[in-house]
């Protein structure tokens, strides 16, 4: 085995989870960082994070990292960090094909000695089963014997800047006892939080998949809470705060459960569950509440819209924010989408801003052109759907200004205090 000072690594995706990795090793060993995309390579190169995960100062203090485009590039490289998406597909089912062909790519550029490290949110087995086979088809090398792997799952939170990658624990594994050692020893030299190394890649593979899946289901039952709490003529921020006091009540909060990790990873783990013969029936509940929602806040505001008197049939709406989260520019399986559609199967017209979306990823992922002006006087419901900083300065009475005489101010998100909207989730 090579030691640290021998390191040469090479990152394969340079999306929210690959740059600030290969930007913290880029401080320490020589770094190459591989996409797929000419354009997010261009403009890494130029120095600029069109993710804003890293600023352009930590893009220059990354002195040993460059890029690539090309295979050949990383093919000198000795340890190996996959970071590609694990989306998933239109039955739940699990998308694995941009890591089998990250596998694929491997398996060209991989040589004797090598470690490969997966970082993507992956079912407990996946590594092992599917990466890995494909790696050594492609190479001809052994597995444990020419070649080694590792997982340590990614804990990127889009739009952090408290929670980053060196202050976050990292779990490490490897698929031998030295191996695993060896990669815990790697991810130690970066990641001052520390690290917790685990028995097994199917242990740190599972440990990553339940994460999300507890926290999916902890906003699917305040989620449900809310829908009884609106039933009851309750406000649920006003409940939950009460709640709050106790020391050991859960601070959650209501809303649409998007992005490319809560949505997302509880389904990896009910697929393997039920090829496994368990049928999971708690982590799917959860789901079907939380996939819901965007359909629930529309059905909210055509029913408040109605008993306002308002007419439904081609009535202007304006959806605030499309981003999956907040100060953040990850359209990546934004709920906000199924806001807009079912409003616009009541045959209304719906208008959406966001200053933080990029308008031609908006565009070309899900059809939606942004506006870029706000007119006075116009709408008769407006929905805050995401807890943008700019939404917050705008306050409630400006964001009024944009509707009709008579209309409907619906906050989603608690930007606004009880008394300044007409409706809240």
């Amino acid at each position: 085995m090579f030691h640290l000072r021998d390191l040469r690594i090479g990152i394969i995706g340079l999306g929210y989870v690959g740059l600030p990795l290969a930007v913290e090793f880029g401080k320490k060993y020589k770094t190459i960082g591989f996409d797929i995309a000419p354009v997010r390579v261009a403009e890494l190169m130029s120095g600029k994070d069109s993710t804003l995960e890293c600023e352009n100062e930590e893009l220059l203090e990354a002195t040993l990292l460059t890029y690539t485009t090309s295979l050949e590039g990383i093919k000198g490289c000795n340890f190996y960090i996959v970071t590609v998406p694990t989306p998933i597909d239109d039955n739940n089912a699990p998308d694995l094909t941009p890591l089998e062909k990250a596998s694929q790519s491997l398996g060209q550029v991989i040589s004797n000695g090598d470690v490969v490290v997966f970082e993507s949110t992956v079912y407990p087995g996946a590594t092992e089963e599917v990466c890995i086979p494909i790696i050594e088809k492609v190479s001809g090398l052994k597995f444990n014997i020419d070649f080694f792997a590792g997982y340590s799952p990614e804990r990127i939170n889009p739009g952090d800047k408290v929670n980053r990658l060196t202050t976050i624990v990292k779990i490490t594994s490897g698929s031998t006892s030295e191996i695993a050692d060896f990669v815990d020893s790697v991810y130690s030299s970066i990641v001052t939080a520390g690290t917790h190394k685990a028995s097994s890649i199917k242990v740190a593979e599972a440990a990553k998949v339940i994460e999300n899946t507890q926290r999916d289901l902890n906003i699917a039952i305040i989620n449900e809470f809310a829908k009884i709490f609106n039933r009851l003529g309750i406000d649920t921020e006003e409940v939950l705060k009460a709640a709050g006091t106790k020391w050991n009540f859960l601070p959650f909060k209501p809303g649409l459960v998007g992005g490319h990790c809560i949505s997302v990873d509880p389904y990896y783990l009910t697929y393997k569950a039920k090829e496994v013969g368990y049928q999971p029936e708690v982590i799917l509940a959860g789901r079907r509440i939380n996939d819901g929602m965007g359909e629930y806040v529309a059905t909210q505001m055509v029913k408040k819209l109605s008993s306002q008197k308002i007419h439904i049939d081609e009535a202007n709406i304006l959806v605030l924010g499309f981003t999956f989260k907040g100060d953040c520019p990850d359209v990546r399986n934004t709920k906000i989408i199924d806001i807009i559609n079912e409003l616009k199967d009541f045959n209304m017209n719906v208008d959406v801003y966001d200053n933080w979306a990029n308008p031609e990823d908006v565009h070309h992922e899900y059809g939606i052109q942004l506006i870029n002006t706000l007119p006075k006087n116009h709408y008769d419901g407006i929905i805050v759907a995401v807890d943008h900083s700019e939404f917050k300065k705008m306050g409630a009475e400006t964001v009024r200004k944009l509707g009709k005489e008579k209309h409907v101010l619906y906050d989603v998100k608690y930007v606004f205090s009880l008394n300044d909207s007409d409706i809240r989730l």
